[in-house]
């Protein structure tokens, strides 16, 4: 059943159950309604470095000393390029990232070429979603009639453990863009990030946040930290592979219909754990050498991978 009023007290419950159980369901929600394929999707950092946010996991704050040099934003025939490389080697979805606290105004000749950006993906036929900072309705109604199919805005943690992580902009603020973008008819990626330090509280109540909003988020991708050199994270230590398998799982649960995406920190985990991740719901992972700044796995990897998840889904269909 699809559900919209989700406590964290449910998910909490949910995370808790024993692994059986909670595989059972998963593995219930999975089959009866989210799509079975593995829909690769790669991401281009459009504009990097330099942000004025201070996120403490991210590489691109100009609040951190890290090994990211800022570059200026990208030409649309770069981006044009890129696109049409990854859709060659087999995904279906390019995704545009910026490091900006907000897309500029619309009037200003950066915001022209990121219109021109979308439109040169969406012309590859590809989906197109754009991660670019805080957006007004205005900005992606624009952007929807480039060709825009979703904005990925992640609350990346709990309202109570986000001002542990970033000062410089509110949970409401994200809210407040999410929104932006349902009343402008995009679709919403919006997941989170675990290890970040939280406890299995917050992300109880992460999930349960994205689980109450209706509709749920089409996209939902699930970050496993990737400790930056220089910023405040770096010392933190892996979080056990229980938690982000439960974490997987739990979201289907709560979000049947939405990608569950594999996103940062998917190169930590072997084929075999991403294989247990595949089967209690995940359907997307992104590819490609870069996931903005951090490293990603490498192509014949994934080519490994996919043939595998086709070989246990053939094996485990009626003959």
């Amino acid at each position: 059943m699809i559900r919209n009023d989700w406590s964290i007290e449910q998910v909490l419950a949910l995370l808790n159950s024993p692994w059986e159980d909670l595989k059972g369901m998963a593995k219930a929600a999975h089959e009866e309604y989210a799509a079975t394929d593995v829909q690769q999707c790669e991401l281009l950092s459009v504009k990097t470095g330099g942000c004025p946010e201070d996120c403490g996991y991210c590489s691109q704050s100009a609040h951190y000393k890290t090994p990211v040099k800022p570059e200026p934003l990208l030409s649309v025939e770069a981006v044009k390029a890129k696109a049409g490389e990854a859709r060659a080697r087999g995904a279906t979805r390019f995704c545009l990232g910026a490091a900006w606290r907000d897309i500029p105004a619309e009037n200003d000749p950066r915001f022209s070429r990121v219109l021109g950006m979308i439109e040169a993906v969406a012309a590859e036929g590809m989906e197109v979603c754009c991660t670019l900072g805080m957006a007004t309705e205005g900005q992606l109604h624009k952007m929807k009639a480039a060709g825009l199919t979703a904005y990925n805005h992640n609350l990346d943690t709990s309202r109570e453990f986000y001002p542990k992580i970033i000062s410089t902009r509110t949970y409401e603020d994200r809210l407040d863009t999410l929104q932006s973008a349902r009343k402008a008819g995009v679709q919403l990626c919006c997941g989170g990030i675990i290890g970040m330090g939280e406890s299995e509280t917050d992300r109880a109540a992460l999930l349960a946040e994205l689980g109450r909003m209706n509709p749920h988020p089409e996209s939902v991708p699930v970050n496993l930290l990737v400790p930056i050199e220089g910023t405040p994270m770096e010392p933190n230590q892996s979080l056990p592979f229980e938690a982000f398998l439960r974490t997987v799982a739990a979201a289907r649960v709560v979000m049947p219909k939405s990608r569950v995406r594999l996103s940062a920190g998917r190169n930590t985990l072997t084929a075999e754990q991403q294989l247990q991740c595949f089967e209690v719901g995940a359907n997307s992972i992104f590819v490609g050498e870069k996931l903005l700044t951090a490293d990603n796995v490498e192509l014949p990897d994934d080519q490994a991978l996919l043939r595998q998840v086709a070989e246990n889904r053939a094996a485990q269909s009626p003959a």
